[in-house]
């Protein structure tokens, strides 16, 4: 089949949304996001891993809008922190946290800690209306940097060291981060099925 799937992404994020359909360019979907669509309510993201939430999500949002859903949860893991923020990184330092306040309280926090290492994660999750979905996991390792570098990209990417490439992610342009972040390798593994995952969203939707 060649038309194209409407897949709505359970997010109001602007740059998770263009790094994910940067990262789907090329395959016959369509791509909007929450914000195509009217007011919706918010989904509590009470789960105790990012698979959980990425579930909730995107079975949520499929069950309300009647499409196929796609949901990451993704946080920072953060070894010298006993893996915080973890699922709570978008609110590590409140409810209406901005990402500077986020990165903020991590600086805080880890002064003093010679353990810089950390990994980005990240669980994809596909639904249908009817509930059932399915996963995809990514994971990337670096380092805690000492002063936030960089402008590109969102969230702890200022502060995300990736020795490989000797710059945070926020310093790296949009196409080197869909290269190797973990959003990227979760999305890998769906990008490797898509023909399978297009095929099994049209037998249960």
């Amino acid at each position: 089949m060649t038309d194209r799937l409407l897949l709505v992404l359970a997010t109001r994020n602007q740059g998770k949304t263009r790094e994910i359909q940067g990262l789907l360019r090329g395959f016959p979907v369509e791509i909007k996001n929450l914000d195509d669509f009217g007011p919706i309510p918010e989904v509590e993201e009470d789960g105790a891993t990012f698979d959980d939430n990425a579930y909730k999500k995107a079975a949520f949002t499929a069950k309300v809008l009647g499409l196929p859903a796609l949901a990451d949860d993704s946080g920072l893991e953060v070894e010298a922190l006993g893996g915080a923020p973890g699922v709570h990184s978008a609110r590590y330092a409140g409810p209406s946290a901005t990402d500077a306040d986020n990165n903020a309280k991590l600086l805080r926090d880890m002064e003093g800690k010679t353990d810089r290492a950390a990994s980005f994660a990240c669980v994809i999750s596909v639904a249908v209306p009817s509930g059932v979905a399915l996963t995809y996991e990514g994971r990337c390792e670096g380092l805690i940097a000492e002063v936030p570098a960089g402008d590109n990209g969102f969230g702890y990417d200022p502060l995300f060291y990736y020795p490989p490439l000797d710059r945070t992610f926020a310093q790296l342009s949009a196409e080197e981060k869909n290269q190797v972040s973990h959003r990227a390798k979760a999305l890998a593994g769906l990008k490797e099925e898509f023909d399978k995952v297009l095929t099994w969203i049209r037998q249960h939707f």
